[in-house]
């Protein structure tokens, strides 16, 4: 199994990982991949004001309408998804609602299994749909990286990936560069590993100390410092948490979807040039459930939301097939119903992002799985 590439303090941690050499990519599209761990409420992210049971389920923690960022007459976005509305508005940006995965029980664990497997159900398949992506690609050297202190299960497979996580402790200075690089000089086995990590502490570059886990715009600027590169990888996995929001929901939440909003805006401020082949896919394992819970939260549930970012994506579409959210329209009475397979979201996004063919990736992504029919295009040709 590939191990990880963490950032340097010391060099100790970099020191465990293989060689990691970023050649020059047989593409200019860059496909990223953020996942919301802890199953984000789709129905507070992208919320359907004009369905007359969402107030009524809702109560007081009901998005204020006055407030919520109007995408059409039905849909609107958080308030807090400032960065993603204008993009949405230049054309940069679809959110997709009433989405699943194929599981259909409420453990995170397994949930998050199926989703970054790409199986039908938990631990069916020992590798991630993000690897098999890699593979299908051919690109020359490393193609993919996970900006987490170990590779996700997305990112698991036959093919090595780089993983990067900036540390939370000083840099260390050039006199202790210098004098491990002496150290390390007649080491046949060692002083490789150890150029591969000053290569990729140096694709991190002077965003490296800003980027600690507490500044998501740091970190979205971070992460783009290695896709931007015209020899940088082409595939990438960004992990957020804290999105299981049991109790007081309201103000938690509101924190995260700013974090994401603000790491949105890193990304496409560090991309640069380069935003414009970039596609970035956000999704969550599953929903919440539609009625609120005693403590102001909101307990597990099936159906949630998705979002389609970037300067590749033809934007500006709210798509659903709504079901509604009356109670007799509820799945297992008290969840959204999902009526838009993630998967299919998935495995046409990376085939349109790529120029595959898509059933050929349907298969490749997500086996055993049927068939759906396609979504409108996604992205510019």
């Amino acid at each position: 199994m590939p191990l990880q590439r963490r950032s340097f303090l010391g060099a100790a941690g970099l020191l465990a990982s293989p060689r990691v050499l970023f050649a020059r990519a047989l593409t200019e599209r860059r496909f990223i991949f953020i996942i919301q761990r802890g199953a984000a409420d789709g129905l507070h992210t992208v919320v359907p004001y004009a369905d007359p049971a969402y107030a009524r389920h809702r109560g007081a923690l009901a998005v204020d309408t006055t407030s919520a960022l109007k995408l059409d007459g039905s849909f609107a976005l958080h308030p807090a998804l400032g960065e993603l509305f204008r993009l949405y508005q230049q054309g940069e940006a679809n959110f997709f609602h009433a989405v699943a995965s194929p599981y259909r029980e409420r453990s995170h664990f397994d949930g998050q299994n199926v989703l970054e497997s790409g199986g039908t159900a938990p631990y069916q398949l020992r590798d991630g749909w993000l690897n098999r992506l890699t593979a299908l690609l051919t690109l020359p050297g490393k193609a993919a990286i996970a900006f987490s202190p170990a590779i996700p299960m997305a990112m698991r497979g036959t093919l090595e990936v780089a993983t990067y996580a900036p540390s939370a402790l000083p840099p260390a200075n050039d006199d202790l560069m210098m004098r491990v690089a002496q150290l390390y000089a007649g080491d046949a086995q060692l002083n490789p590993i150890w150029n591969s990590a000053l290569e990729t502490r140096g694709m991190a570059g002077g965003s490296r100390a800003a980027a600690g886990r507490s500044d998501s715009a740091a970190m979205g600027r971070m992460a783009a410092s290695f896709l931007a590169r015209q020899d940088g990888p082409r595939l990438a996995m960004i992990e957020t948490e804290g999105w299981d929001t049991h109790s007081a929901q309201a103000g938690r939440l509101a924190l995260r979807l700013q974090a994401l909003d603000s790491l949105i805006a890193g990304l496409r401020e560090g991309m640069g040039p380069a935003w414009s082949e970039t596609v970035v896919l956000v999704a969550t394992e599953f929903g919440r459930t539609v009625a609120v819970n005693g403590t102001g939260g909101t307990d597990h549930g099936t159906g949630s939301a998705a979002m389609l970012v970037g300067g590749a994506v033809r934007g500006g579409r709210m798509i659903a097939d709504w079901p509604g959210l009356a109670a007799a329209n509820l799945f297992e009475g008290r969840d959204l119903r999902p009526t838009l397979s993630l998967d299919a979201l998935i495995a046409q996004t990376c085939a349109e992002t790529f120029g595959l063919d898509p059933d050929r990736v349907a298969q490749v992504l997500s086996p055993g799985n049927p068939r759906r029919p396609p979504l409108p295009g996604l992205l510019r040709s």
